[in-house]
């Protein structure tokens, strides 16, 4: 399961009439520690905004991150209520998962979440609320050391090693 954790960034931006307007924006970034999830908004954020002053950095419990493909760059944040009856004292149990969905309306936020839920009658949705977040930044599985070093793989190295001794 994912870790989110949610950012908020402050900076300066000159306007139109040349005064200083101070900026606050928030972006969500998976990461599995604040070190990682810190060092991925500066990554995230310090190419498009070169000075700013991270202020806040908070784990954000989510069960489900759904991107939609429509294009929309509003984040809803959904409160989905999963029913399950519980036989031991015969009463119905409700669990609360927190979930974000991408989308124009709130409205289409709903008719997302079910498409991607399914139809079954297990589930209610309580809350669909709009937030701050500018952008959603999930954990990318390839290997970034590689990338930003001149590093390769060990077996690579030994199998160099391998044919240079044979030769």
């Amino acid at each position: 399961m994912a870790t989110w954790y949610l950012g908020k960034i402050r900076f300066q931006r000159e306007d139109e009439a040349g005064s200083l307007k101070t900026i606050n924006e928030a972006y969500l970034v998976d990461a599995v520690s604040y070190t990682e999830a810190e060092a991925r908004m500066f990554e995230v954020v310090a190419s498009n905004t070169p000075d700013f002053q991270l202020i806040n950095l908070a784990k954000m419990k989510l069960s489900e991150v759904f991107f939609e493909e429509n294009g929309s760059e509003t984040w809803f944040k959904v409160k989905v209520m999963y029913i399950s009856f519980d036989e031991k004292t015969a009463k119905e149990k409700k669990t609360p998962h927190m979930m974000l969905i991408n989308a124009d309306t709130p409205k289409d936020a709903f008719e997302a979440l079910t498409k991607n839920l399914g139809n079954l009658n297990d589930y209610q949705i309580t809350d669909i609320n709009i937030t701050t977040i500018l952008e959603v930044c999930p954990y990318v599985p390839e290997n970034e050391l590689l990338k930003k070093g001149n590093f390769r793989p060990v077996a690579e190295v030994l199998a160099e090693q391998e044919a240079v001794t044979e030769a």
